[in-house]
């Protein structure tokens, strides 16, 4: 019911939690949302009810109602913590933003774009080769190829074992290795530093092809032809593939590598920008041809990357929704306060007034006070902000430099909007008649 009645929320609540909401009004919802209204009625009304019925009626009529420091601190104190919740939010919104862009931005050492997967399966497995030949040459295909493994953190080796003439004994790297057939490297869009891909001119069933920081780490200097042992079977360096995300930048790029193998697992493809459809439309019948009555279960690489980092995005939503609701509650509370204020010093405004103080004096007078609770609020928000900030980012291994200008753009948006919230009341208290603010009682 609520997802036909209110499909915006719907929309709102699922990109917020990753959730389908699915509410079906009936007798008991309907009991416990008058229950939790009238307990949230009685609660909330409890304290000012309470709190009245304890004037004695004799000073209120004399004027003589005084408020005590107690109550006056605890009015500024919510006020200060409100606005260190807002100004702590604000900050978290822009780094989390910040941070997601860099994710989206950053150079993988790779295209991700327009990259079909598939896993390859039955009748497809045993005609591999044929397939990715046939797929080759459907329209809008630009390449394919075959790999064990992903560019997400999945591998088909992962350790130590390898060796080489003049190791140290002493030396200990772990390696993350894939296995990938001809144009692989072609169709991913990976680039070589040194030396050449798997080709179908070369017997490459003894070749391995390092990235730059696996050849870093084992000291090598020409690598191109030397010779090693992954565990126990030797292999030739036939190229060295520059440096790539083979995992979600959480990590940094470690030593990686490849070997050649055919009828791998997984299928890839690179399609033509702007030919989506029709190209996945050509690619399931040639699949249907070789694997019929199993259905065609594809996703896009870019899709896949992007799901390594949803927590991320949730952060980025709820932050931004969270800082618009303290926001709001800070200006309320503002609001109040001033108009508190305005009221309890309406006469020392009238005398000051018949004194010659200008319009402008009263409003400064008045939110001097105002933006020194809120000064108050950003000293103690900023250093927090930036602590929690800094704590997050060091989740990631390749991250962000927290620009002072994020805190300067929160210091200035955080004083207009006091300004501007306690403008009302004090320009209403300043323009005021102060021959009604001192009129006898």
């Amino acid at each position: 019911l609520v997802n036909a009645q209110f499909p915006e929320l719907v929309e709102a609540f699922g990109e917020m939690t990753g959730k389908d909401l699915s509410l079906q009004v009936n007798a008991n919802l309907i009991m416990s949302a008058i229950s939790i209204t009238f307990i949230t009625g009685l609660v909330a009304g409890s304290y000012p009810a309470l709190y009245l019925s304890g004037f004695k009626p004799v000073l209120i009529l004399k004027g003589k109602l005084n408020t005590s420091l107690g109550e006056l601190w605890i009015r500024k104190g919510l006020v200060v913590f409100q606005f260190t919740v807002s100004v702590i939010l604000i900050v978290s919104v822009m780094v989390v933003y910040q941070q997601m862009k860099l994710i989206q931005t950053t150079n993988l050492g790779y295209s991700n774009d327009n990259i079909l997967r598939f896993s390859n399966e039955d009748n497809l497995k045993n005609n591999l080769t044929s397939f990715i030949t046939a797929l080759k040459t459907t329209p809008g295909v630009i390449n394919a190829s075959d790999v064990d493994g992903d560019l997400m953190g999945n591998y088909s080796h992962k350790g130590g074992g390898i060796d080489w003439q003049g190791k140290d004994p002493n030396l200990h790297i772990e390696y993350y290795g894939n296995a990938a057939d001809i144009d692989f490297f072609e169709t991913m869009g990976l680039q070589m530093v040194e030396g050449r891909t798997f080709s179908k001119e070369f017997a490459d069933s003894s070749s391995v092809i390092f990235n730059q920081s696996a050849i870093a780490a084992m000291g090598f200097k020409n690598p191109i032809g030397k010779t090693v042992s992954l565990w126990g079977e030797k292999k030739q360096i036939i190229g060295i593939v520059k440096d790539y995300h083979f995992e979600s930048l959480y990590k940094k790029i470690g030593p990686a590598f490849f070997t050649f193998s055919q009828n791998n697992p997984t299928t890839v493809v690179k399609i033509k920008a702007g030919t989506e459809q029709e190209t996945v439309a050509g690619i399931k019948n040639l699949f249907s041809k070789y694997n019929n009555g199993l259905e065609f279960t594809y996703s896009f690489l870019d899709e896949d990357y992007n799901k390594l980092y949803i927590s991320d995005q949730r952060i980025a939503i709820l932050s931004k929704y969270f800082a618009g609701i303290a926001i709001l509650i800070s200006c309320l509370g503002l609001f109040g306060l001033a108009a508190f204020t305005a009221q309890k010093r309406k006469k020392e405004i009238g005398i000051r007034k018949v004194l010659g103080a200008s319009v402008t004096n009263v409003v400064a007078m008045l939110s001097k006070d105002f933006v020194m609770l809120v000064g108050l609020a950003l000293l103690i928000a900023i250093p927090i902000s930036w602590w929690a900030a800094n704590e997050w980012l060091q989740s990631f291994a390749y991250h962000i430099i927290i620009n002072p200008l994020v805190f300067v753009i929160t210091v200035i948006s955080v004083i207009l909007i006091t300004l501007f919230t306690i403008s009302f009341q004090s320009i209403t208290a300043a323009i005021t008649n102060p021959v009604k603010s001192l009129r006898a009682e």
